[in-house]
């Protein structure tokens, strides 16, 4: 290893400055949708937003450094503006932090027409932004029916395109994801009730698919915290079987599905949570997974040929869990050892 990048991968190399011998290594994991500044406030109840942004900062400082120590060297953060300074903290070396990659802020059909979107995308980017973040549709409890018109959605991802920038869309219904798809946009997230010919769409076009689980279990499990009617607790429960099925019709017509957890308060530091839910639900092979949250991941972020790979050339992350993965998911629960950029974070 030099300069936090691999140089060679050699089993006789030595002197062994850390024995990983008995442990399963791969690359650092990376989660492609999280929110950072969500967090729980001093009455214990969920915070999304409306903090001062000392306070936003300090949240998701913790929460990225939690995520880190249990082995996700690389998030998207999927936007608040004060995932921008905690970003650049981790940059300069101010942060034991993920490498990070935000939208700063989230783009709704609300925001005007194609024209003043375009001129938002061009906003968005000066002011630091890795990717687009757009709503092509609306939230679950809505019903996820399109909420952005096509032109909008198709105005939205040419500008992102023409400024260097991917776009992730949030789109629970296939009209919007559809949209979405058909637009160039670069990953479809959640997609609960995408059809199998969107899907179809989405492998020819090359689009990357975000279904997320976690998400849903860690409403379910911390609903003390956050402020849920009756109706809505029974709509995030209906929502598991759905999206498991979506998880596995785009696995079987060969979608590039990725590693998002949609991480919020209460999930931080638990990401790992998803590898459990989508090989014990959804019947996904161990193996599979592992390369949604690595290589796969990497390459929908657009760093395939910097991480996600352990091989010379590529950031030296890595994560070691004790136990096999391949053989018990739940290993992925046991990490002890975690390095970012050649850094030992946890050891």
């Amino acid at each position: 290893m030099s300069e936090g990048k691999i140089v060679a991968v050699d089993p006789a190399a030595s002197p062994v400055d850390v024995d990983l011998s008995q442990m399963t290594v791969m690359p650092g994991w990376i989660d492609t949708h999280v929110h950072l500044t969500w967090h729980y406030n001093d009455q214990g109840k969920s915070v999304s937003g409306g903090d001062p942004p000392a306070i936003a900062e300090r949240s998701a400082a913790e929460n990225a450094h939690a995520t880190l120590e249990a082995g996700f060297t690389t998030v998207q953060s999927v936007g608040a503006a004060a995932d921008k300074a905690v970003r650049d903290r981790a940059v300069s070396g101010g942060l034991s932090a993920p490498r990070i990659l935000t939208s700063l802020r989230q783009i709704q059909d609300r925001r005007g027409d194609a024209d003043a979107l375009r001129a938002l995308v061009e906003r968005t980017k000066e002011e630091g932004a890795d990717v687009i973040k757009l709503f092509a549709t609306t939230g679950l409890g809505a019903g996820g029916n399109q909420s952005m018109t096509d032109a909008q959605i198709q105005a939205t991802c040419d500008a992102a395109k023409a400024a260097g920038l991917r776009t992730v869309v949030h789109a629970i219904g296939d009209a919007g994801a559809r949209a979405a798809v058909a637009a160039g946009c670069t990953s479809i997230e959640h997609g609960t009730f995408v059809s199998d010919a969107t899907l179809d769409l989405m492998v020819q076009r090359g689009t990357f698919f975000d279904p997320n689980l976690l998400v849903l279990h860690n409403y379910l499990d911390n609903r003390a915290h956050f402020d849920f009617s009756p109706q809505a607790l029974e709509t995030l429960e209906k929502a598991i079987a759905p999206t498991v099925d979506v998880l596995r019709r785009a696995r079987a017509h060969g979608v590039k599905i990725v590693f998002g957890t949609d991480a919020v308060s209460g999930a931080h530091g638990r990401n790992a949570e998803e590898f459990v839910y989508r090989v014990r639900d959804a019947k996904e092979k161990p193996m599979d997974v592992i390369r949604s949250a690595t290589s796969l991941a990497a390459e929908s972020l657009g760093l395939g040929t910097r991480v996600g790979t352990i091989a010379a050339g590529f950031d030296a992350d890595l994560v070691a869990v004790a136990g096999d993965p391949i053989a018990d998911i739940t290993a992925v629960r046991k990490v002890v050892f975690v390095m970012k950029g050649g850094t030992i974070i946890n050891r």
